[in-house]
């Protein structure tokens, strides 16, 4: 299920009423639990790509409730992209998901967050590990210019349920593959320097399992004609629920990769933002 929504497609809107407010440009559902939006973009607003800022909507008592995103644009984009599931009695997103083009959301401008490239040694290599909507900060590092000046090869490795859950990182992926900026700065052979590994969990498709046991096995490499990971060529990042963190910290450490931080650089960097299904 794909339906599109800009801004041009709704009446004007009034002026903006609430504090720290941003307006909603458009609104794309990829299935019944999935979508992705796009709002304008504070003048001041400086973010590296990968980092995530506080959104939301107010709540019955008019107090916000706010929670956070990473965002999915990259830094050099003029508007902010966001991607998010939808919980049917989640506080926030049971109202998020019915956003339109021209309504409003409360964006606090201060970008944080430990999936940004400085906070990893350089490599040859960098791995995108992601689970569901845990793909949004690397949508985001996908489309900078610097990632691909600081690694020779990009991996995004995503899995959700089935299918369909992919729709989002594949159409980006493919789109990106014939992006003309990224194309004139690395050249035609650009397209062979950033590598996808999509995988369903309860859908049969090409690729299956998760991506812990596809590490493990050694799977991934044989399929994508790569080295097994080790800590002088390979980086990674990690996003996704919280125990799928957890367990694909556990896998790089079996390959000698090392947790960094801003503040202290290493291998591999994971998402501290963590937010239940209740979001």
């Amino acid at each position: 299920m794909t339906l599109d929504l800009s801004v041009a497609d709704v009446a004007a809107k009034p002026a903006k009423t609430l504090p720290d407010a941003q307006t909603v440009t458009s609104v794309k559902h990829w299935t019944d639990r999935l979508f992705s939006f796009r709002v304008t973009r504070p003048a001041s607003l400086r973010f590296r790509s990968g980092e995530f800022v506080m959104i939301g909507l107010p709540g019955e008592n008019g107090k916000p409730i706010l929670r956070a995103y990473s965002i999915a644009s990259p830094n050099w984009d003029e508007e902010l992209e966001f991607y998010s599931i939808k919980v049917p009695d989640g506080p926030l997103t049971s109202k998020l998901q019915n956003i339109q083009p021209g309504d409003e959301i409360i964006l606090r401008p201060k970008p944080v967050g430990t999936l940004v490239l400085d906070a990893l040694l350089p490599g040859k290599r960098m791995w995108f590990l992601a689970t569901g909507t845990g793909i949004a900060p690397f949508a985001s590092l996908m489309r900078d210019p610097e990632t691909y000046e600081r690694y020779e090869q990009v991996v995004m490795m995503h899995t959700c349920r089935t299918a369909e859950e992919l729709t989002y990182g594949r159409e980006l992926v493919e789109n990106l593959k014939h992006d003309p900026l990224l194309s004139e700065l690395y050249g035609e052979d650009f397209a062979n320097r950033l590598l996808y590994y999509p995988t369903t969990t309860r859908e049969e498709g090409p690729f299956m399992g998760r991506i812990t046991d596809n590490l493990t096995s050694g799977k991934v490499f044989a399929d994508l004609g790569l080295p097994a990971m080790d800590a002088a060529n390979d980086r990674a990042m990690i996003c996704g629920s919280l125990a799928f963190n957890t367990d694909v910290k556990t896998v790089l450490e079996g390959f000698g990769l090392h947790e960094g931080a801003n503040s202290d650089p290493k291998e591999f960097v994971v998402e501290k933002a963590f937010v239940g299904d209740g979001i």
